[in-house]
């Protein structure tokens, strides 16, 4: 190839020989890959200019020089008046804003932020140079360009698609354009630089095989028991199934806990995928610990197809060649199995590896489980993008659970609150189905404010043969399980993921065999763990969280009525989400005399839940990305910095010797490093912990530093074989990892 062609990348094959990807070569390859991603959502022409555009500063003698230097490509080349790296990215946003002045703006956003991230227009609290001042700086820059850039590159004219969702949507807009832009580059460059990982992206079956696998395993219920509960779930299935073909928009699936949902909402999101033809199936989950149990519910109906991407471990930071790793990085599979904070926090990201996925949410069917867990603080901006979505992104949203939040729009005396636009319910008669799978008795405190001793609860409790309570901290887990008759079982996120799994099994079993089971748990059991007990008892909480414990009581009906016991715990939770909840709880009921799980009830209890909130918005998340979006000027790095569902910089992960396979594990890592399939193992052995408490640990010896930033279990008595980790204080304020 000619030497002087400019150069995109340069490797070296096997030969020894040079290979070049011109530069030419790479802008074209963008733009037409990113101009095929925003097409979906009319954006193909603005995506197409940012991809010509992206690169154009590695037209520069400095960028030019660098590459040849630093690949040793031409080691005699020498860097002439400037060192070090080479801000490419600015040139195409100062271009872009100087042919087509404040629309230009949403083109400099997208180049300019291709590596770094989306920068903010003016400087704020955010790490990195705002957008207004890098272009400044590197004006004068404009002159160095050299003269035989061809036309088709540099002269094109402004796109003339419009921008979608006004003000309040321009932000996100931008965003889908930058994601499309950045997997467009990422791609293009891995198809030169490493061909053989480029193949492996491939391969997926489609969503309508993965229909017809569902379908097989689904004519496999045809011949089970017509129990009365079952006799429901294959009704709420054939609803699910009948309103699929619908248009698409946002639902809601209103089904009592032990009703179904989950197979019900996956039947609706292939046939409603099939009928319009959406391009992916999105599940989004409240916990981290219940996302290895969904996936596996779909790998075991599919043979493939399934990528479930945790929170924890970002794809840019690790490395992994498998296919289904590189699709957590875009998110290109058919089914996606994924946390809130996942979802939510990449939908206002400014991080190129958080972004990148976005342009694939576009044409998907959405599963918000749980939607009642949303962080009360964030919900105005959550169901502000979730409105963008379904309007102009073709996404189908489906809100599954048991208590419907009150998502609608509302006004009080000095508030607005802006909701979900026509949510249509799945269900035909969410009232009868509720009083249909009703199966229990809740009895209330006979006095809301009088507490019970954890030793009197656990002499009521130890009664019953077979029985499960739940509680709202870990430490109250540790305290009731401490007067609990010998052999009682203990759950709580102090133990690792593979000791709750396997408790999990052994309790399912002994009821399955009738075995007397008693067990003390935080509210971790309460979503996505099948248990049927007969008695539960429930400290009191949430309205959703004691209908979510009811839901472990007669699960399959077999008794005529299961019992569910409110009680009032020695101290009140922690200040935060779960003392307001628990206040409003009892608001509610208190002199209430008929069924507590009514959806009447739910409906009340929300909207007070909601009206009790200091904000919606608590962070100014909508101000940030909306207020001055007429002039395209938007802080998109503050905004993404302010937006997090779970503040982690406070905590620390510990690593547990808990068996042969854990211990293999870490001592790979130690040799090898935290590559990301190892991390993704050993993450079924981690706890995490507050600050302080890992402090104290860490100088007490118990814990030891494995790998750099890796802590792993130092002394045999920090890790209890029936309790979990060893902390002197267990109950902790982060309500995500209060479980």
């Amino acid at each position: 190839m000619n030497e002087e062609k400019y150069i995109a990348h340069v490797r070296q094959a096997l030969d020894g020989q040079w290979v070049i990807h011109t530069l030419e070569e790479h802008l074209e390859g963008v733009a037409k890959r990113a101009e095929v991603f925003a097409t979906l959502f009319g954006g193909g022409d603005w995506a197409a200019l940012a991809g010509f555009w992206h690169d154009l500063g590695k037209y520069l003698d400095d960028f030019q020089r660098r590459i040849k230097i630093v690949t040793g490509y031409d080691p005699d080349a020498h860097m002439e008046g400037r060192a070090g790296k080479v801000d490419h990215s600015i040139i195409g946003a100062i271009l872009a804003v100087e042919k087509f002045e404040v629309l230009g703006r949403v083109i400099a956003y997208i180049v300019a932020g291709h590596h770094a991230g989306l920068p903010d227009w003016e400087k704020d609290e955010a790490s990195g140079r705002a957008l207004r001042g890098r272009m400044a700086e590197n004006k004068v820059r404009m002159a160095d360009l050299p003269d035989d850039i061809p036309d088709e590159i540099l002269n094109l004219t402004r796109p003339t698609s419009p921008l979608l969702g006004g003000k309040e949507g321009f932000a996100l807009w931008v965003r889908m354009l930058f994601s499309c832009l950045v997997d467009a580059d990422r791609l293009d460059t891995e198809e030169f630089m490493d061909e053989g990982k480029s193949q492996k992206r491939s391969g997926y079956p489609d969503l309508k095989l993965l229909k017809t696998q569902f379908d097989q395993h689904m004519s496999k219920f045809s011949d089970a028991e017509q129990t009365p509960v079952n006799h429901i779930r294959n009704q709420v299935l054939q609803q699910c199934r009948n309103k699929a073909l619908g248009q698409g928009g946002i639902f809601s699936l209103t089904v009592p806990t032990g009703g179904g949902k989950t197979l019900s909402s996956l039947a609706f999101a292939l046939d409603h995928a099939q009928a319009h033809k959406k391009q992916r199936i999105i599940y989004v989950i409240p916990y981290t610990s219940i996302i290895e149990q969904t996936a596996n519910i779909f790998r075991n109906i599919f043979a493939d197809g399934v990528v479930e991407h945790h929170s924890n471990f970002d794809p840019d930071e690790t490395h992994e060649s498998k296919q289904s790793s590189l699709a957590t990085e875009n998110w290109d599979a058919p089914v996606i199995v994924t946390t809130n904070v996942q979802f939510f926090e990449s939908l206002f990201a400014s991080r190129t590896s958080s972004c990148r996925k976005l342009h694939n949410i576009v044409n998907s069917v959405v599963v918000l489980d749980e939607a009642q867990l949303l962080p009360p603080e964030f919900l105005q901006p959550i169901l502000n993008v979730m409105n963008q979505l379904a309007k102009h992104y073709k996404v189908t949203f489906v809100i599954s659970t048991a208590t419907q939040p009150a998502l609608g729009s509302r006004t009080g005396f000095d508030w607005k609150f802006k909701g979900l636009d026509e949510v249509r319910e799945i269900v035909d008669d969410p009232e009868a189905l509720y009083k249909n799978l009703e199966r229990v008795t809740v009895e209330l405190p006979a006095e809301m404010h009088k507490t019970n001793s954890w030793p009197e609860m656990a002499t009521t409790i130890g009664q019953h043969e077979s029985v499960l309570a739940i509680v709202n901290t870990r430490k109250d887990a540790r305290e009731l399980h401490r007067y609990m008759p010998s052999g009682t079982l203990h759950l709580s996120a102090l133990m690792c993921g593979e000791h709750r799994s396997q408790v999990i099994q052994q309790i399912k079993q002994r009821l399955k065999d009738n075995m007397p089971t008693r067990v003390v748990s935080t509210q971790l059991v309460e979503a996505g763990v099948d248990m049927d007990f007969p008695v539960v008892y429930r400290a009191m909480a949430g309205l959703d969280s004691i209908a979510q414990a009811a839901g472990r009581c007669n699960r399959e009906g077999k008794l005529h009525r299961g019992k569910v016991v409110v009680f009032v715990p020695p101290k009140p939770s922690p200040v935060g989400h779960l003392r307001r909840a628990e206040q409003t709880t009892t608001s509610i009921l208190a002199g209430h005399d008929g069924p507590p799980l009514t959806r009447d009830n739910f409906r009340r209890y929300f909207e007070q839940f909601y009206a009790t909130a200091h904000s919606w918005d608590k962070h100014d998340i909508d101000h940030l990305l909306s207020s001055e979006a007429g002039q395209a000027q938007v802080q998109f790095r503050t905004a993404a910095e302010r937006f997090k569902l779970i503040e982690e910089s406070g905590y620390q992960a510990i690593f547990i010797y808990y068996d042969d396979a854990s211990r293999t594990l870490i001592g790979r890592v130690e040799k090898e490093g935290p590559e990301r399939w190892l991390m993704r193992k050993l993450q079924r052995y981690c706890v995490n912990v507050p600050q302080y408490q890992f402090k104290e640990l860490q100088k007490n010896g118990d814990v030891r530093e494995a790998y750099a930033g890796l802590y792993v279990q130092a002394s045999d008595a920090l890790y209890d074989m029936k309790l979990g980790l060893m902390v002197g204080e267990c109950c902790v304020s982060q309500e995500s990892l209060v479980l």
